[in-house]
């Protein structure tokens, strides 16, 4: 396949001492973090990954983004939605964490091959500039609701919209299938060309290429944030 592992985090909870992992810090040598990673896989070392890895704090509703070959992992005390394209090779794991197999060994990870597709130039800065709440308002023809682009970055092929709604809101599929979310509130109710259904929080739902237009509103509560992802046009 032509495409790789583009992916996302989106926060839907956290906790106050919630992090994320996402790309490397300035002045690193890929040697040296590689010669680590294959000491802590033989069990010499356990693996340094504030030294290598920048750490951002995590709240409710953050969007982090992660294009194919940033190194990344999700913190303690996160309800994550990934948001991610499914090619045949998946991403490589680095790391572990001191996890064991049921053999009692570590369990088998990807440093060979994952060397080879890492972004070293990735680093802080910009990583901080285009990956970490990349959020801006947008518009969209028959929409008064707030509407913003969360995501994803431009080398990636999925765009993520957020829809914080009040009464009701407008979609059109544009000949592509959409997949959404109800990120915020207690329920919601799609309506279209189909039986309306009721979905709730936290819940993932599809909408099919194949129809054209649809509604979503507030059910039983008064506003709802929903996130909406599709492949660009």
């Amino acid at each position: 396949m032509s495409y790789t592992q583009d992916e996302s985090y989106y926060i839907l909870d956290a906790k106050d001492d919630a992090v994320v992992y996402l790309g490397l810090k300035e002045g690193i040598q890929p040697t040296e973090m590689i010669s680590d990673l294959e000491s802590a896989q033989r069990g010499e070392i356990v693996f340094d990954a504030d030294k290598y890895i920048n750490k951002f704090p995590a709240k409710k509703h953050d969007h982090f983004l992660i294009p194919a070959g940033t190194c990344h992992c999700s913190g303690k005390n996160a309800m994550v939605l990934e948001i991610s394209a499914t090619p045949y090779i998946f991403t490589f794991k680095l790391w572990d964490w001191q996890r064991l197999g049921l053999d009692g060994l570590p369990r088998p990870i990807n440093i060979e091959h994952g060397k080879h597709v890492i972004q070293w130039d990735r680093t802080t800065k910009w990583v901080k500039e285009n990956l970490v709440n990349a959020t801006y308002e947008v518009k969209e023809e028959g929409n008064d609701c707030k509407i913003e682009h969360t995501g994803l970055h431009e080398l990636e092929f999925i765009e993520t919209r957020r829809y914080t709604i009040k009464n009701s809101s407008y979609h059109q599929t544009h000949g592509t299938v959409n997949m959404l979310n109800l990120v915020d509130g207690k329920s919601a109710v799609i309506e279209g060309d189909f039986e309306p259904f009721i979905v709730h929080y936290a819940e993932t739902f599809i909408i099919p290429a194949s129809i054209k237009e649809y509604t979503i509103k507030p059910y039983n509560c008064d506003k709802i944030k929903v996130l909406k992802a599709y492949v660009r046009s």
